[in-house]
């Protein structure tokens, strides 16, 4: 069964065009997405089995990425 990727472009693929303004304007939000998309890449490598981790190292990143996308899901609408 092939893995899901979460990158924030394809959760919200209607948003491209305002994630590349923001990631190039907002300091903020670039770091933001940052984060996002290094704990995604963490979560992709334990989920593939290419990195071993806890299910409770697991469920914390997974957490920490719902928290940021949450973020930068109110900052996208803001921006709107």
């Amino acid at each position: 069964m092939p893995l899901e990727h979460h990158s924030l472009l394809s959760e919200f693929p209607e948003h491209r065009e305002r994630i590349h303004t923001l990631k190039t304007s907002d300091a903020h939000f670039a770091r933001l997405f940052g984060e996002y998309d290094a704990i995604e890449h963490d979560v992709h490598r334990i989920e593939s089995g290419a990195e071993a981790a806890s299910d409770e190292r697991l469920e914390g990143l997974k957490k920490q990425r719902l928290h940021l996308k949450d973020q930068l899901f109110a900052m996208l609408q803001k921006a709107a």
